[in-house]
């Protein structure tokens, strides 16, 4: 098998490993592409092509991630990682632990760690790579990566998102959901959602967003029931998509530029989280964008004429 052949072949799981360590679909491409560029420049084969690529996206993750660190400090209200619509790499032995893995929930939680913690838990929790191969990676003794390990789980465990385990149930609520949406169905809306469901924004500063999250099914349905009815009226569309391995949707204005991610977390038979990427820059690898600004604009607009 050639190099090029023999990294087309890992390219899934590699850029599966950096999505979950950096949260960002550009950069994670990015960080897939640096590792091909050393596999290429390297004058002899290694041993394992998948023990060494592996550890050379996880350790350029890593430094894209320190360096990112001080930006989300800094940003602007909620962050959520860029939307994903389908993860490349598939296990059917780790199915569960890669869809779960892959949740803007998860991702979120991961924020908790440091970028060593973080690289460590993915690799092993996720992927099941050996420490052997885990201190290769991230360059410290198997010592310390269990060590590393166990800060992340206890970092980790409460806040562990959990969620509906049968996709048919999630699927079929997620329908009612925006059915209901897109018929400004209150009511209908309210008794799909956990009492203490929140809704949740990242604009980034970039685009219209909520002040704060919004509590409570009665707020967030009367919220959803209100707006997105003049949104449709000024010819947004949504439709139906996987978001990061939980039911979503994609919003796009009149000329089918993208506006809005959208993606709900269900247990127990109710939507616990309604969680929208809004930031124009989280965005662009879906497709053109439209302006987020001037459909907010144009529904005030809307409203005021037919109040």
């Amino acid at each position: 098998m050639s190099k090029v052949e023999e990294f087309e072949e890992l390219r899934p799981l590699l850029f599966s490993i950096a999505y979950r360590i950096l949260g960002s679909v550009s950069e994670a491409e990015d960080a897939v592409q640096e590792a091909w560029l050393r596999f290429d420049g390297s004058a002899t084969r290694p041993t394992s092509s998948k023990a060494y690529l592996s550890a050379v996206v996880t350790r350029i993750s890593i430094d894209v991630l320190r360096s990112a660190r001080v930006r989300r400090e800094e940003y602007v209200g909620p962050w959520f990682p860029e939307p994903l619509l389908a993860d490349p790499y598939q296990d059917p032995e780790r199915a569960v632990e890669l869809a779960d893995s892959v949740s803007m929930a998860a991702l979120v939680l991961l924020e908790r760690l440091s970028p060593l913690e973080r690289a460590v838990f993915v690799l092993r929790e996720v992927f099941a790579f050996g420490f052997d191969d885990i201190a290769a990676a991230v360059g410290r003794s198997q010592a310390a990566c269990r060590q590393l390990l166990v800060r992340a789980r206890r970092h980790m465990q409460d806040g562990r998102p959990r969620f509906e385990a049968d996709r048919e149930d999630r699927e079929e609520l997620a329908t009612r959901f925006f059915d209901a949406l897109k018929n400004g169905d209150v009511a209908g809306l309210q008794s799909l959602l956990a009492a203490d469901v929140q809704l949740v924004g990242d604009g980034g500063g970039k685009a219209p967003q909520l002040a704060r999250a919004v509590m409570g099914a009665e707020n967030v349905a009367r919220l959803l029931g209100t707006v997105f009815p003049w949104l449709i009226r000024i010819d947004v569309t949504f439709e139906p998509h996987e978001v990061n391995g939980q039911p979503g949707a994609i919003f796009r204005d009149r000329d089918g530029r993208i506006l809005q991610t959208m993606v709900l977390d269900v247990l127990d038979g109710r939507i616990q989280t309604v969680r929208a990427v809004i930031n124009p820059d989280k965005l662009g690898h879906l497709g053109p964008v439209g302006d987020a600004w001037a459909v907010d604009h144009e529904v005030k607009q809307a409203r005021r004429q037919g109040s």
